[in-house]
Order: C-alpha cells, then structure tokens, then sequence
C-alpha cells in the first residue's frame, strides 16, 4: 500500500467525472491535489469540496504553450493521473474530421504533451508515478469508434511502452482501462451500456490500482473486461463476424 500523506498529485482531466471523483479519493487519503482542466468555474468547485489541500491549474491539453504554463505552475510533483477525454460516437461511415481530429489530440496526443513536460523531470530524480487512463475499448478495434477507442489504444500501448523502459527506475507507471463510467459523455450513447459503472465507482477501482506498489494495469468491471482482453484471441474472420 501507498502511503499518501503529505504527496502532491497532479490531475490531468479532473473538472468532473472519475477525475472529479478520483480527487475526492487521494484528497480524503492525505494527498495534495492539483485538478487541471480547461473549466476554471467548474475546477474551482472541486477544489471547494475537497477535504485536504488542494489547488487549480486550468489547462487546455492541445496546447503545447498552455502545458507547459501548467507544468510550470504545478511544479515538482510526486505523481501525475491522465484523465482528460472528449468522445463523439463516430463510425467511419458518418467520418467528422474536427471530432476524430479532437479525440486523437485531446485523448492521446493531449497525454503525450503533458508526459513530456514532467517525465523528464521524475527520470532526473528517479522517483515518481504517472497513471494513465486507457480503455476496454482499446484492446481491439470496435464499430462506431475510430476515434475514441483509436485514441485510447494508443494510450494503452504508449503506459506499455513506458513501463518496459522505467520498470527497473524509481518512476512508477500504471494503467487503468475502464468500461462505460455514466458521465456527459457516455450520454451521449443510444445503445445499452452494460455494467454502467457511477463515477465514484470507477475512481474506487482506479485507486485501488495505485495504491497496489506492485501493480501495473487494472481492467473493470472485471467480468466485462473479458469481453474485450480474450477478443484479441479470436481470428480476424470470427471476430468481426461478431462484433461489426
């Protein structure tokens, strides 16, 4: 287990949702928050109703000058969460370029700018923890995503890549690939969402992944995470017989 008092974390994508609620989780654990997101209103009232210290730094993700103001402000941390996201149903039938174009920069390369301007920094002190925000949506493509789950497959193999080069270093990385969490954005779905989780939920499974030392990745729900990590095994034939 981690001991959290007295840690500073920075949430990348906290404004609402499982960031929101994940800053609810470290705060309450004794960890100093930093909630970023491009609302500054709406990051203000999380500060509010968070039980320990805690801050706002807005920033927009796809901006590289707005990042590194960010960065700057944050300052040395003892761990970053990437939660930032933007999704739009978007089959490559009905192809808008500005959302697939938004989904790509916001949910991976938005992810890419942020590591670059603090991964430097932890591999100098060789110490830190970066957790990154994948998808069960990742594993394999699926109909009606190619941007979302695009994005987030690049994310899952980017935290991949990361932990095969800082696993022997004192820069923990970790992986979350949560299903459907009920937020503004899977309302936007007209389709039955099995194992609908609350947000609260979500951040709990997340929490307890790092508060695992030894732990790199965790998928929930659990049962539905099946689904989608022994899809990988089917041939190309069955696979998209069942799922397109």
């Amino acid at each position: 287990m981690t001991d959290w008092t007295g840690k500073r974390y920075w949430l990348v994508g906290a404004s609402e949702g499982l960031g929101a609620a994940l800053a609810q989780r470290l705060s309450a654990a004794g960890a100093e928050v930093i909630v970023s997101a491009r609302n500054a209103d709406r990051l203000a009232e999380v500060v509010a109703d968070l039980p320990g210290p805690a801050r706002a730094v807005p920033v927009d993700v796809t901006d590289d000058e707005s990042v590194a103001q960010a960065a700057g402000a944050v300052g040395e941390i003892d761990g970053m969460v990437y939660l930032a996201g933007v999704y739009w149903p978007q089959p490559s039938t009905r192809w808008t370029p500005a959302e697939v174009t938004a989904m790509a920069d916001v949910n991976f390369t938005g992810a890419v700018r942020v590591l670059g301007a603090i991964i430097p920094g932890m591999v100098a002190r060789d110490t830190g923890h970066i957790v990154l925000t994948g998808s069960l949506s990742g594993f394999r493509g699926l109909p009606g995503a190619i941007g979302y789950a695009s994005s987030k497959a690049g994310v899952m193999h980017l935290a991949e890549s990361m932990r095969a080069d800082l696993w022997r270093t004192g820069v923990r990385v970790q992986l979350a690939n949560p299903g459907f969490i009920k937020t503004r954005l899977t309302d936007k779905n007209d389709f039955h969402m099995p194992f609908l989780m609350q947000p609260d939920e979500a951040a709990g499974e997340m929490f307890a992944l790092m508060d695992d030392e030894r732990a790199f990745q965790r998928h929930f729900p659990r049962l539905f995470s099946y689904v989608f990590r022994l899809s990988r095994f089917l041939p190309d034939w069955a696979y998209y017989r069942i799922f397109a």
